[in-house]
């Protein structure tokens, strides 16, 4: 298909930021197509589509990712191989990001009300969830710096151990579809682009009636802002889900290819379960990052 030949994993690897730009091809024409076909169910098609595109640069990654496990001795460069393509696979993320989230701001009211309902409903219960129990662990302690202490503490872990359910959902989308656990990630694309979108929209017309908007400047100001308050914490979530994915994905692809107790599948099962380690210290800085450094500079 056209989409498809637009990169293979070896150049993705040698040139990682065009697939920033790919990233936004797919998005925009999963979205236009949903929009267009399924304007009632457009945003769970539109992210349908998208990973309809992401599909054979996926799997054919991993498979290469794969073949380096076989042939690659040392554990430290083969960590460096992998970088290749998770560096390559984030900036496909970025790209969707940026895609769905101008989209969220500049398509008229009506449109974005179908095409990101679902992402909208989600981002609300997730809010209401972490301000009541933000709320009760301030009540029990009585708000003092200990109580803050505590509730920011169990905030920490409620986060990561929700991060740590997404990255399960992942290495079990990998391992049994192969390609899986690209849904996963492009849904968490178009969520955090609505989110993105939400704070922009809210805060623009602060913004304007503060110091008076009249420059593109002052735009481009509060979307820079926008995409840092969730990039920040965001992207190292995503980097571990997307070394999640790949460990639960080299496994798949190892389980197909090679007998189990073999030298060969046990070799990549221990670097597989070295991605899975790497993944857990990358949540646990996301979280850390979420709880007690994005709320100072946002």
């Amino acid at each position: 298909m056209v989409l498809e030949s637009l990169t293979t994993p070896q150049r993705a690897e040698r040139k990682p930021w065009d697939l920033f730009f790919i990233g936004i091809i797919y998005a925009a024409v999963g979205l236009f197509l949903a929009i267009w076909v399924f304007k009632e169910e457009a945003s769970i098609v539109m992210v349908l589509l998208t990973v309809v595109a992401c599909v054979p640069l996926m799997y054919n990654t991993l498979r290469l990712e794969e073949e380096k496990d076989t042939t690659i001795e040392s554990e430290r460069t083969l960590l460096k191989e992998h970088s290749r393509a998770l560096s390559f696979f984030m900036f496909l993320f970025v790209g969707f990001c940026i895609a769905f989230s101008l989209a969220y701001i500049f398509l008229p009211a009506s449109i974005v009300e179908s095409a990101f309902q679902t992402q909208t409903n989600t981002i609300r219960n997730i809010n209401s969830q972490i301000s009541g129990e933000t709320i009760n662990s301030g009540a029990i302690s009585g708000g003092t710096i200990e109580g803050d202490a505590i509730g920011g503490a169990l905030l920490f872990i409620q986060i990561f151990l929700n991060n740590f359910k997404v990255m399960l959902f992942c290495i079990f989308f990998s391992f049994f579809y192969g390609a899986g656990a690209i849904f996963i990630l492009t849904w968490n694309a178009s969520v955090i682009s609505a989110a993105i979108g939400t704070f922009f929209r809210s805060h623009i017309s602060d913004y304007a009636s503060s110091l008076g908007l009249v420059k593109v400047a002052g735009y481009f100001h509060i979307y820079s802002l926008s995409l840092l308050r969730y990039f920040v914490h965001g992207l190292p979530e995503i980097l571990a889900y997307f070394i999640g994915g790949l460990a639960g994905g080299i496994i798949s692809v190892a389980v197909i290819r090679h007998d189990f107790g073999t030298q060969t599948f046990r070799k990549i099962v221990r670097d597989a379960f070295d991605l899975f380690l790497l993944a857990i210290v990358v949540l646990l800085i996301a979280a850390g990052i979420e709880v007690y450094i994005t709320p100072l500079l946002f």
